[in-house]
């Protein structure tokens, strides 16, 4: 949309209205400009928490038969 047109379009409208597109208008800006952080990740932040057992990668009793 054109600036022009969209001017033309709010010039038009009546004084309450336009202080509600005005409003309107404060409101995208400010949802535009928000910036949201992401925290960031630290290395090794679950060490410890769990332990994997030794066999871990030994094929599972159910599937011995399809590994041979």
């Amino acid at each position: 949309m054109e600036n022009v047109s969209l001017y033309i379009k709010i010039n038009s409208l009546p004084d309450r209205l336009k202080v509600e597109a005005s409003d309107f208008i404060d409101f995208l800006l400010m949802k535009s400009k928000k910036i949201t952080k992401s925290k960031k990740r630290k290395a090794g932040f679950l060490k410890g928490t769990f332990e994997m057992n030794a066999d871990f990668d030994e094929p599972l009793e159910d599937f011995k038969e399809y590994m041979k």
